[in-house]
């Protein structure tokens, strides 16, 4: 048997190579990012003005062979993790009918999941392969398999576990709360690991996940069912018009669905989370949005051009405190958010999101 017909070796080959990917985004990460940081402050001291825009820190970096590598390498890993011989997407389909096999609906629990094969999906949603991720989450059976694996790279943090950042949202949101939350809705709740730490921690609530994503979706009702999880539903429907119950949620939250909206969908997705909700009820919404300098947003800026995210930049240009106070809203915060142990210390130099934690209330 040929090494290309071997699973085993197959497999031990894609290891193998996304292993490399990630070792090279860890240097990426931890080596390249905090070296182009210096440079641009050593040039950024050297100009009568100081930077003020993502734009006065393309024009001092613009031409700095650092920043044309670190560039040309954040694109291209990414292109090379999902599209190469050994990336995501052909190592998946390799396997394709057992895995779609595996996503049968029909041995479901009543309830758990609920597909919605006519809704009309929004056209900024399929026209771009989001994160590069070939025909976009949605597109293809076995995306969510797809996706779920590449989640587990996005964030390298040097041995800190990629699901705290999950499992710290809802200790912060507990924190923000008096008491339990009863019934709580996660908007794009994907392939159901932002829903997982509240259906496992609210064991007496009812947890629902909504989401575009039927392959997503159907990921995330097998997970809750292997976990055996029966205080959770997940049901095909759009953020910003879901058709649930008006008053009926004691808190809804999101993870990285604010930048993959256009502005006014995310006006209307703060008006139907203000709908859903009780009076008193909490939103909080974990998103990319703390830029506090240029070099900040020149980054963040070049990140989202790089891996197919075209409204990153118009979410951090967004007024989200004077918005969401004209929606009716209290005791809104935007804070900067941990995702990981150390992350603040002033030690740490590595390449980050620029994880925001919004919360706010609906008035009583």
């Amino acid at each position: 048997m040929t090494a290309a017909r071997d699973p085993g070796l197959n497999g031990r080959a894609f290891t193998a190579a996304q292993s490399f990917l990630l070792g090279s985004k860890l240097y990426w990460t931890h080596s390249l990012y905090p070296s182009l940081r210096k440079q641009y402050e050593e040039r950024a001291a050297k100009t009568p003005d100081k930077p003020r825009t993502a734009g006065d820190a393309t024009a001092l970096m613009e031409n700095s062979a650092d920043y044309r590598l670190y560039a040309w390498l954040e694109r291209h890993l990414q292109r090379f993790k999902y599209s190469g011989r050994y990336g995501l997407q052909p190592y998946h389909a390799e396997q394709r009918v057992d895995l779609e096999r595996s996503l049968d609906p029909s041995g479901l629990p009543d309830g758990l999941l609920e597909l919605n094969p006519d809704l009309d999906l929004p056209s900024y949603y399929t026209a771009v392969d989001i994160h590069q991720h070939p025909g976009g989450v949605w597109s293809d059976p076995i995306a969510g398999f797809v996706y779920e694996r590449g989640a587990r790279s996005t964030t390298p943090t040097m041995g800190a576990r990629h699901a705290d950042l999950h499992d710290r949202l809802v200790d912060a949101v507990a924190d923000r709360m008096d008491r339990d939350p009863q019934s709580i809705l996660d908007m794009a709740c994907g392939f159901g690991k932002s829903t997982g730490p509240f259906y496992e921690r609210y064991r007496d609530a009812l947890v629902t996940g909504v989401d575009l994503s039927e392959p997503c979706l159907k990921l995330a009702a097998r997970t809750a069912a292997d976990r055996q999880a029966t205080n959770v539903r997940y049901l095909q429907r759009n953020a910003y018009e879901t058709g649930l119950e008006g008053e009926s949620f004691d808190l809804v939250t999101s993870t990285m669905l604010l930048h993959e909206m256009p502005p006014p969908k995310i006006g209307q997705t703060f008006d139907e989370a203000a709908r859903v909700l009780k009076p008193g009820g909490l939103m909080a919404h974990l998103d990319f949005y703390h830029l506090p300098d240029a070099f900040s947003r020149f980054i963040h800026y070049g990140h989202a051009r790089r891996n197919n995210e075209p409204f990153m930049e118009s979410l951090a240009e967004l007024d989200i405190t004077a918005l969401l106070e004209s929606k009716g809203f209290t005791n809104v915060k935007v804070e900067p958010y941990a995702e990981a142990d150390g992350v603040f210390d002033e030690a740490y130099t590595a390449w980050r999101f620029p994880w925001t934690l919004i919360t706010a209330e609906k008035a009583v």
